[in-house]
């Protein structure tokens, strides 16, 4: 291991604790444990390396419910190929691997992140590939494309978007989110629902009901 990725593995060691999703109970993950002191030491981090806040550090109501329905069976990935993209800490990409999928790849653009992914499916015994690069724009190359809760801000979903409708013309593309603002109102078809505790340190209740949606292809979109 090389200086740097030395310096972030202790990082995320200092900040967080071996912990489990409430809805995911079967997975452990290095979660944050108090929200203000890893804001604050990723705020200071970020100043020295430009690292982004510290999203990774714990697991966001669509995560949960995708890991959740993959892990129940209802969304089958054995022998598929996986990607998770915007994965945060992995949690869907690690119920994957352990659902069997054939290969399984997280994409995160943030290298706090990445360590984060390679840490947390090495506690799992699971192998996840983790992609440190914005893949936006690539080709596919995967059968299942799994996004937790990634419609949070205009910008990003208007990135995202036209990728992921894309993508849909050849893989099964689900997207779970908490009722965030920026969800699209059209070409998406709601498969199944779980209501997520989560942490007002986090969010303005204490659960959240998540919806998973399937992704239409833009010609189907369109009708």
């Amino acid at each position: 291991m090389d200086g740097d990725s030395a310096d972030t593995a202790r990082f995320i060691a200092a900040h967080t604790a071996p912990s489990h999703a409430p809805l995911v109970g079967e997975i452990i993950l290095r979660l944050a444990t108090e929200i203000t002191p890893i804001w604050q030491a990723s705020e200071d981090w970020l100043a020295r390396a430009g690292v982004a806040p510290p999203f990774w550090a714990f697991a966001w109501p669509g995560g949960q419910a995708l890991a959740r329905h993959v892990l129940d069976g209802h969304l089958p990935v054995a022998g598929r190929r996986v990607l998770d993209f915007a994965s945060g800490c992995g949690l869907a990409a690690i119920a994957c691997a352990q659902r069997q999928a054939a290969s399984v790849e997280a994409s995160e653009i943030d290298p706090l992140a990445i360590a984060a992914i390679g840490i947390n499916a090495r506690a799992n015994g699971v192998d996840v590939i983790a992609l440190p690069d914005d893949i936006v724009g690539a080709a596919c190359r995967w059968d299942v494309i799994l996004c937790g809760d990634v419609c949070y801000e205009e910008p990003m979903t208007r990135h995202i978007m036209p990728w992921l409708r894309r993508m849909a013309e050849t893989a099964e593309v689900i997207v779970a989110d908490p009722g965030r603002t920026y969800r699209p109102g059209q070409g998406m078809v709601a498969l199944a629902a779980y209501d997520v505790p989560t942490s007002r340190e986090l969010e303005d209740r204490d659960q959240r009901h998540t919806v998973l949606y399937r992704v239409e292809p833009h010609a189907a979109a369109a009708r």
